[in-house]
C-alpha cells in the first residue's frame, strides 16, 4: 500500500495505492489525519483509482474522516472507485453522506463550488 497526499485549493487530496485493510487502516488514518490537521484545507476527496480491494476497516477509515471534516464545516467526496468498489459503498450507506464522483477534478469542482456558497 502506498499514500500520496496533496493539498489543491481546498481540499486534501489523498490518493491510496493497494489495498485497504485492517493491516494499514491504521496507518493510513494516522497519515490523512496528520496532513489533515497541518493545512487550512476544508475537504477532503479520496482518490480511489488505484485501491484494488477495501474492507470494513476501509469503511471505518471513511467515517471517521468525515466526522473530522465536518468539524470543520467542509465535505468528503470520493472519486475513482472500480466496479467493485462501487458495490461495497452503496451497500455500506457511505453513498448517503459521501458523494462519489469519476475524476478527482469533477470532485475538486463541486466542493469549490459549495465553498464559494457558504
Amino acid at each position: 500500500m502506498d499514500l500520496v497526499l496533496k493539498e489543491k485549493k481546498k481540499s486534501v487530496v489523498v490518493k491510496i495505492i493497494g489495498e485497504i485493510d485492517q493491516h494499514n487502516a491504521e496507518e493510513l488514518r494516522e497519515s490523512v489525519d496528520k496532513a489533515f490537521d497541518r493545512s487550512r484545507c476544508k475537504h477532503m476527496i479520496f482518490d480511489f483509482s488505484a485501491v484494488s480491494f477495501m474492507d470494513s476497516s476501509g469503511i471505518g477509515l471513511l467515517i471517521g474522516r468525515y466526522k473530522s471534516v465536518k468539524v470543520r464545516g467542509g465535505s468528503v467526496a470520493i472519486a475513482g472507485m472500480n466496479r467493485e468498489l462501487s458495490r461495497i459503498y452503496a451497500i455500506s450507506g457511505l453513498k448517503k453522506i459521501m458523494k462519489c464522483y469519476v475524476s478527482i477534478e469533477e470532485a475538486e469542482k463541486e466542493l469549490e463550488s459549495l465553498a464559494e456558497q457558504t
